[in-house]
């Protein structure tokens, strides 16, 4: 404790000096968890202070420039409680996920679009990302990935042939044998037979679900144990009705509930279903896909849009259709959050409907319903899965990584232990009466 003798210093010197002792303090607070040490939410330098799935970020959108340990991975809800049917799990989706800050440009082409993600496909699957929406085109004699202008690809809207990204998706699947990935096409492919033709080129018709197995009426899924056990871990789905018989591609709205894309489907408090869906009330389909994002992408919104607003519209949603949770959730820029995002709204989803708990991470498989752990709350340690048969890679392309400015600890301390260490000897001289 201070001598009360202190305090008849002259009141300026005790209170710099109190300053700087709590000035001390909250330094030594900041620097309480380094090295890969630090957990969700806990203040941050570099990358490299946060633990595994995490990266350091902050939000100024929100007002909150602090950098703190962020989510960047999904925790896979198999990886906790394994073996229910297929509609029973929520999982992460990427909106356009072929639309990638700095993925080059064809060759002497300025390319003028927006973009939606910031890592590559590879590394969004790796980071537990299990649907791809994918627009198709027919263009330069091939199929490629493109956002379209008046219903066509051009040359400043295109982004790369889409072989490359189903090769991508192959290799996953290839190296990952219990993953099961969906892909949503956005479909605008006029070529016979062209997508038949395409994912046969990419190796991926091998792991195939076939339409003859896909419930009709609402039933449930085949368990994902079963999925595996057949292979059929490629769920493919396309927005034109007839390549259902033509190329045995399931028509999306067939199987699929969808609440309305873009801006209308952000508004607070509304919830409509896609034109194209059924009503998002209807028991026909098993599956809901829920789509959050806004018409036009902005990265530095992503982090404050996947916060509040999404929780809030997750239980706009779950009430416009007669309490059923989404099955897939689609978003833009998705490891964008204020420290939990969109990781701890599917985690929350498939403790609910996977276990009745609270979240994921209080789930215990083979127990029953409602069988929770208790876990520490909030949480502040990643929840990224470490028991599934892959690794994770946070991951953002150069010019979209987080920039986060905090002070230098190096520089903060060359200046401050001088002046502490200066002031202690003056206060020193003034104790003892010299």
């Amino acid at each position: 404790m201070l001598s009360t003798s202190l305090w008849r210093l002259p009141s300026a010197s005790a209170i710099l000096y109190l300053f700087l002792t709590l000035f001390s303090f909250f330094i030594s607070i900041s620097v309480a968890c380094f090295n890969g040490n630090c957990q969700v939410l806990e203040a941050c330098t570099a990358a490299t202070d946060c633990g595994s799935g995490l990266y350091c970020g902050n939000c100024p959108a929100s007002g909150k420039n602090q950098p703190i340990c962020t989510r960047g991975q999904a925790t896979v809800p198999t990886s906790v409680i394994n073996g229910l049917p297929f509609n029973k799990y929520t999982w992460l989706v990427t909106h356009n996920s072929f639309s990638i800050v700095d993925a080059p440009p064809l060759d002497g082409v300025q390319r003028l679009t927006f973009y939606n993600q910031e890592d590559t496909v590879t590394n969004q699957l790796r980071n537990g990302v299990r649907g791809l929406m994918l627009d198709m085109y027919d263009f330069e004699n091939d199929i490629w990935l493109c956002h379209s202008f008046r219903g066509q690809c051009f040359n400043f809207t295109a982004f790369q042939p889409a072989i490359n990204t189903l090769r991508e998706v192959e290799a996953f699947l290839t190296e990952n044998p219990t993953e099961i990935v969906t892909i949503i096409i956005e479909d605008y492919v006029h070529t016979p037979k062209g997508l038949t033709n395409l994912f046969t080129s990419a190796g991926l018709d091998k792991y195939w679900f076939p339409v003859s197995k896909m419930p009709k009426k609402g039933e449930d899924w085949p368990t994902v144990t079963d999925m595996v056990l057949q292979n059929h871990r490629l769920l493919v789905f396309t927005s034109v009705a007839s390549k259902e018989a033509e190329e045995g591609i399931a028509y999306q709205w067939k199987y699929m509930l969808e609440n309305e894309p873009g801006d209308p489907g952000v508004v607070p408090g509304s919830c409509p279903n896609r034109r194209e869906s059924k009503p998002l009330r209807s028991r026909s389909s098993s599956l809901f896909l829920q789509n959050y994002f806004p018409t036009y992408p902005v990265e530095a919104e992503a982090c404050k849009e996947h916060s509040a607003p999404l929780f809030n519209m997750i239980s706009t949603c779950y009430r416009a259709s007669g309490n059923i949770l989404p099955n897939f959730l689609a978003v833009n820029f998705y490891m964008r959050s204020e420290g939990g995002g969109v990781f701890d709204a599917l985690d929350k989803i498939n403790g609910q409907t996977l276990c009745g708990c609270s979240t994921l991470a209080s789930c215990q498989a083979g127990a029953p319903p409602g069988t929770c752990k208790s876990i520490p709350a909030p949480n502040t340690g990643s929840m990224s899965s470490t028991s599934g048969s892959f690794t994770g890679s946070v991951q953002f392309s150069k010019s979209s990584a987080s920039r986060v400015h905090s002070p230098s600890l190096l520089v903060l301390w060359f200046f401050y232990l001088p002046l502490l260490a200066f002031l202690k000897t003056t206060i020193n001289t003034h104790l003892i009466g010299f």
